[in-house]
């Protein structure tokens, strides 16, 4: 293993890799900051410039631009509450807010600083853990997987504001409801597909996502009026301060490292992978959250912007332990690498840090100088990506529009595409108007799919019945979390009633 560190940290550190370290996360953060695009689209652009290269320079390439992509994809969900993609959507939720307290220059500076922890506590346990963490994650079974998910849709809660519990379960149901759409991924049949052959694939979450957030965000502006009137603009004099108090860095300092570690094993398990991470993350920050500090939730809290730019970045690094040791891709954008090394001649899996040590530790070894180049590549850019906030509303509103429905185009090349997210932003309009929350609707869509595969996976392997639930001791203990999680939130009411009531006796005696 040391032998095999050396060989990677020699391969890594010569001048070639290091520049290809520095081009990848260069053009992987540019094109994550458009709308839509995100890192698989990033990477697909370079896999031709990577066919020439040695196996060692384009794998280092390609992970540079992954990361890098993560890295930039919080940008416009911060400055436009446009998500750059997927794993940054969880970003918007108090990173648009703190954009709009003027506060833009702070809100990226803590998503660069909790990026590069994340990445780097996450390199550092892939270097000396990948083989042990390989079988950790061969462990889980489709029952575990299952149960993991339905811990998931208990953060539910995180994503509801106050008294609007009852709201959050609904939109919950609707996403978990649009995830069926499509193939049956079990027996092939069609289901509410209405005879299209466009819904065959299903609804994309990145169409869903530009939809409820950025669309949605242009038209509620619209019909608030702002973009009429100059008040609206931001105070260009505050959004460079990129300063974080003392007091803020302490604040945030746990988050970032619980979600950093959480990250990372979310991003281990082979299909979850950065978005489901930095959902799961949130949600685990939010009922860990002071009552106060839940207040602050989805309206500009630092935790809830520490916590997801955290675990999306730790778990991007985590998702290249099923792809190194064991070939299986952890997410498409892992596949598309996956297809590279094979090209190269390369078999991913047990005997790759043995058969290649130059192309295994020479790509974890890169992830960390390449978040130390995202980080001094991003914080001197700041004060000048913050201008976009500057730009005047009538002419910002037409290109989120234009990057939006272009990067949801270019993901499929099908105009069906652009309608279907016309309908939902129409419906998620009328939704918000309604004071319905979107967020849970995204937890339901995301976390449905594989809660379904792996339902059906599990009732197949146990003929049909439940038993399953109970017959793996992980499997229970994961359900039990999650039974507790849902009477947390009632103990701790039934609690403050109880005080109240005991409070009120005291003053009447």
């Amino acid at each position: 293993m040391f032998d095999g560190m050396m060989t990677g940290l020699s391969t890594a550190i010569m001048p070639f890799n290091l520049m290809m370290v520095v081009v990848g996360c260069f053009a992987g953060t540019f094109i994550g900051m458009l709308p839509g695009l995100g890192p698989i689209s990033a990477i697909a652009l370079m896999i031709p410039i990577t066919y020439g290269l040695d196996p060692s320079s384009g794998i280092i390439l390609m992970a540079g631009v992954y990361y890098g992509a993560v890295f930039g994809g919080s940008t416009s969900s911060i400055l436009i509450n446009a998500p750059g993609c997927s794993s940054t959507v969880v970003t918007a939720f108090d990173g648009f807010p703190l954009a709009q307290k003027n506060q833009a220059g702070k809100a990226l500076a803590l998503a660069a600083y909790s990026s590069f922890t994340g990445g780097t506590v996450g390199a550092i346990i892939l270097l000396f853990a990948a083989p042990a963490l390989a079988k950790v994650s061969l462990s889980f079974q489709s029952s575990d997987y299952f149960a993991l998910m339905i811990l998931g849709l208990t953060a539910v809660a995180a994503f509801s504001g106050k008294g609007q519990v009852l709201k959050a379960l609904m939109m919950t149901v609707f996403g978990l409801m649009i995830s069926t759409v499509g193939n049956d991924a079990m027996t092939g049949v069609p289901r509410f597909t209405f005879n299209n052959v466009d819904l065959i694939d299903g609804i994309s979450f990145l169409l869903l996502a530009m939809a409820t957030f950025a669309l949605t965000e242009v038209v509620m502006t619209v019909l608030r009026g702002e973009h009429r009137h100059e008040d609206a603009q931001m105070d260009m004099n505050n959004l460079g301060s990129m300063k974080l108090s003392k007091e803020e860095v302490k604040h945030v300092a746990p988050t970032v490292a619980r979600s950093s570690v959480f990250g990372f094993l979310v991003g281990v398990l082979p299909g979850a992978g950065a978005t489901i991470a930095s959902f799961l993350s949130y949600g685990m920050e939010r009922n860990l959250a002071p009552k106060e500090e839940k207040e602050k939730f989805g309206k500009g809290a630092l935790r809830g912007l520490a916590a997801p730019e955290s675990a999306n970045n730790a778990a991007s690094t985590g998702s290249f332990v099923p792809l190194l040791t064991l070939g299986i891709p952890g997410s498409g954008t892992t596949a598309i690498m996956l297809g590279a090394l094979i090209a190269y001649g390369i078999q991913p899996g047990p005997r790759l840090f043995l058969d290649n040590p130059d192309v295994f530790w020479s790509v974890i070894i890169s992830m960390y100088f390449g978040n130390l180049v995202l980080l001094i590549l991003n914080l001197p850019l700041i004060p000048y990506i913050s201008r976009l906030l500057v730009i005047p509303r009538p002419i910002l509103i037409p290109l989120i529009l234009f990057f939006s429905i272009t990067g949801v185009y270019l993901v499929s090349f099908n105009a069906f595409d652009i309608q279907m997210m016309v309908l939902i932003t129409v419906i998620a309009t009328f939704l918000k108007l309604l004071n319905f929350p979107m967020a849970p609707m995204l937890l339901g869509f995301i976390l449905g799919d594989i809660l379904e595969k792996n339902l059906s996976r599990s009732l197949t392997l146990s003929d049909g019945s439940f038993a399953f639930l109970v017959e793996r001791p992980l499997t229970l203990t994961i359900l039990v979390l999650a039974v507790l999680a849902l009477l947390m939130p009632l103990f701790s009411t039934w609690r403050d009633k109880r005080k109240a009531v005991a409070k009120g006796q005291t003053q009447q005696v």
